[in-house]
């Protein structure tokens, strides 16, 4: 299948805006995978203390991310989403002169409210740039646009810093800080407000979050998010690593390779994925990134019982492809649903809930991951999120049931016909208004 076939056609602000997520990415890439050795190593800052100004980043999000959601809402979701990346580039710049702790708290503390509120502002943003029929499509984009430009990044990293140099870092946080305004100067030199803000009060606005929360349906499936981020995403970052190498006995060289096989098997899985998807109902995407995810963890819990060597590394690799195509399946599934669930009055609080329950999910796991296998129970633990997942997907095909057939992803045909003019139609409006709002 020619790779142009798997790229989907879509407006031309669309484009526009995922071009800046890319660059966005591509800095993230750069600085993140070093933010504890950098306060550790360069700025002398204990490790007891520089885990939690690592978590003071989450922890702004529970305040950032339905505030984002509020102002994307009542201001419009540009305004806002520049607004984010202009605190964002404000924290990054911070974090690359600290000198202590505490304004090492601060500064992540700036980094973290920025991030969270720009994710539902720019979620806001995506979602109303394209019709309702190409959101999963735009999505799924946005993913592959973000692990290729973390991929980037990373790679960037490793010919820039040296752990002998806190110069180094400080141009890397500073190139991290530039790549946040270029994305700001994008949004807001070449696209426009979805829909038109409300010219109600923000107390008026803030009092829809009742609205929001009370959508039984949106309640349901931020339970089964969070849950996928506790027992998919966020053990990935923390239970993985350590059960690899102190259950499994993996290296730093054999573990930095399964997450290399992982990124690049999500680059290539997502737009593959994508044309799967297509027509098909999101929430069995959405069951099977569950089910996918779980089938990885029954691998880590295998792999450990192949012996020494080859078969260990290649055990946790294919568990970490497996995890990949899994992570693969959520970004054309779940945020189409929120977006189509949503309204353009309410989009912003919308996308604030969905994005609530990723920093919910990031502040637990974490925790709790830390917690069971400081206590030696690191097989116990997967296993437990093994069933859990197993739960998600249950639960997510149960969905199917109370979602509108559009809103789930099933499309009538003269609709899907008239996709295409609707792209056009998108476009033409974006070029005539691309200077305006």
């Amino acid at each position: 299948m020619p790779v142009r076939g798997l790229v989907p056609r879509l407006p031309r602000q669309t484009w526009l805006i995922l071009s800046g997520d890319a660059v966005s990415a591509l800095g993230t890439g750069m600085t993140l995978p070093f933010f504890l050795i950098y306060l550790h190593r360069m700025r002398d800052i204990d490790l007891a203390v520089a885990g939690p100004i690592f978590s003071m980043i989450a922890v702004a999000g529970l305040v950032g991310n339905p505030l984002g959601g509020l102002l994307a809402d009542r201001f419009g979701a540009k305004q806002t989403t520049v607004s984010g990346l202009v605190i964002v580039s404000a924290g990054t710049a911070g974090l690359a002169v600290i000198q202590s702790a505490w304004q090492g708290f601060l500064a992540a503390g700036v980094y973290g409210l920025g991030i969270a509120i720009t994710a539902p502002a720019f979620q806001s943003l995506l979602g109303g740039s394209v019709p309702a029929e190409l959101r999963a499509q735009a999505f799924a984009v946005r993913q592959a646009a973000i692990n290729v430009g973390s991929s980037v990044g990373g790679l960037v990293s490793a010919f820039v810093v040296s752990f002998s140099s806190l110069r180094s870092f400080v141009i890397l946080y500073l190139l991290d800080a530039a790549t946040f305004l270029i994305f700001a100067a994008l949004i807001g030199r070449f696209t426009r407000n979805p829909s038109q803000p409300q010219k109600t009060s923000i107390t008026a606005v803030a009092g829809g979050y009742r609205e929001v929360v009370s959508n039984r349906l949106l309640r349901r499936i931020w339970i089964l998010v969070v849950a996928v981020v506790v027992c998919g995403f966020a053990a990935y970052y923390t239970a993985y690593p350590i059960y690899a190498t102190e259950v499994g006995g993996l290296d730093a060289g054999a573990l930095r390779f399964t997450f290399i096989a992982q990124t690049c098997t999500i680059v290539v899985a997502q737009l593959f994925v994508l044309r799967l998807m297509t027509g098909r109902r999101r929430t069995r995407g959405f069951a099977l990134c569950a089910v996918l995810m779980a089938a990885a963890w029954v691998t880590v819990l295998a792999t450990p019982l192949l012996g020494d060597g080859g078969l260990v590394l290649a055990g946790f690799t294919i568990a970490l492809m497996l995890f990949a195509v899994g992570d693969a399946f959520l970004a054309p599934t779940v945020p189409p649903i929120i977006n189509d669930l949503a309204t353009d009055s309410n989009r912003g609080r919308y996308n604030g809930a969905y994005t609530l329950a990723w920093t919910s999910g990031y502040v637990i796991g974490p925790g709790l991951a830390g917690m069971v296998l400081g206590a030696g129970h690191g097989s116990v633990y997967f296993v437990v999120l093994v069933g859990a997942l197993a739960l998600v997907a249950v639960q997510a095909i149960r969905l199917e049931r109370l979602l509108p057939p559009s809103v789930n992803g099933v499309f009538s045909e003269a609709a899907g016909t008239e996709t295409a003019a609707a792209t056009e139609t998108i476009g033409a409006a974006q070029g005539r208004g691309s200077h305006d709002g």
